[in-house]
Parts: C-alpha cells; structure tokens; sequence
C-alpha cells in the first residue's frame, strides 16, 4: 500500500499545527504561570489552526482527539498512528524550542483522583465542540470559534483542580 501526498501533507500539519500549540501553551506557561491565561491562547491557537490548517487537513492536534475520531470511524488505524507520532514529535520540537526561548515552564505533577475527574470534565467540553464540528452541526466557517472555544471552555474547568492541559503531547511538552 502507497502512502499518498495527501496522507504526508496531513501528518506534516499535524506535526506542524502541534509544534505551534505546544510552543505557545509552553512559552505563555512559562512566563505566566496562570493556567486560565494560557487557556485563552490555547483556545485562539487551535481556533486559528482550525481556520488555517482544517481546509487541508483534519487538525487533530490532540492524541485524545485522534483516538476518540478512530472510536468513531472518521481516521483509519495507519493514519491514527502516524497522527500520533506527528504530534508527539510536535511536541518535542515545541518543548525544544520553548527551552531556547523562556525558562523552563514547571507544572506540579499532580495525582489525585479529582484531577483525573477535572481533566475528563475539561475533556469532555473539548470533544463535544469537536463533535459538533465533525458531524456537521456547527457552519464550517465558525469551526475555528467552536473548537477554539470549546478547548477554553474545557482548559477553564479543569484548572481549578489540575493543570488543564487536556493533551497529552502539549503535557509532554
């Protein structure tokens, strides 16, 4: 099986977009030390590489996300893997670049089960403007707003008890 130029063009906007999101999400972390501020910016970065990137490619930029699209039957198991790897490797580059660029941004390891519970809540507000997107519920020109907003929405909640990271490669990051 051939792997196609489109199929390379997504995993490079996937490794791109990542590289994008975990470097603000890590440099605003690192200056600010305020999960809410870096919350907004999050939520406008994804918004906006919904906008830019969503007309080439699916812009997942979220392991979580790309798996809960798999559940779901909208990205193959290839490409699920190559997304993942993408944005893993996205997040690295973002954590080495930020490194150059600001002190190295500290979160708390934290490990409680209600952190667990506000990341899922935070989670789930994510995914369900994700989901409005994906089955065609929000107008196509306003996707950026919904998911960008939704990743606020998601970041806002589950920071008063963790981090509000709500990614797994921007953590890694």
């Amino acid at each position: 099986m051939t792997v196609n130029q489109k199929q390379v063009n997504m995993v490079l906007e996937e490794f791109f977009g990542t590289t994008v999101l975990a470097l603000v999400v890590y440099t605003i972390l690192a200056r600010t030390g305020f999960p809410f501020f870096t919350g907004m910016v999050a939520g406008v970065t994804v918004g906006l590489l919904t906008m830019v990137l969503g007309a080439f490619s699916n812009v997942h930029l979220n392991p979580a996300v790309t798996i809960g699209l798999l559940s779901l039957g909208k990205i193959g198991s290839k490409d699920t893997g190559a997304y993942i790897i993408a944005q893993f490797l996205g997040a690295m580059l973002a954590m080495f670049v930020g490194g150059l660029m600001v002190a190295p941004a500290v979160l708390t390891v934290l490990s409680s089960p209600s952190i667990y519970i506000a990341e899922c809540i935070g989670v789930f507000f994510l995914t369900f403007g994700i989901a409005s997107v994906v089955y065609g519920k929000t107008p196509l020109h306003a996707s950026g707003i919904v998911i960008g907003g939704s990743l606020l929405l998601g970041i806002s909640l589950a920071s008063v008890l963790s981090n509000g990271v709500l990614n797994p490669a921007v953590a890694l990051a």
